[in-house]
């Protein structure tokens, strides 16, 4: 696993994350690990991904 992580924010139904979590339960993996498999394998399934764009630095004031 990478050494820094990032944070992805997924909305569904509540009654559907109750269920996702309670498969996880059973599958003996937490909703994070079976999002990251099902993340690494749409990557592979789809190729690489695009480069990241580079952020842009704030302007600075010149004083």
């Amino acid at each position: 696993m990478e050494n820094k992580t990032a944070r992805l924010t997924v909305l569904i139904d509540p009654g559907k994350k109750v269920a996702f979590e309670k498969l996880c339960h059973l599958q003996d993996m937490t909703p994070s690990q079976v999002m990251r498999r099902l993340i690494r394998e749409f990557m592979e399934q789809h190729g690489p991904a695009p480069a990241p764009v580079p952020r842009k630095q704030p302007a600075r004031k010149r004083g």
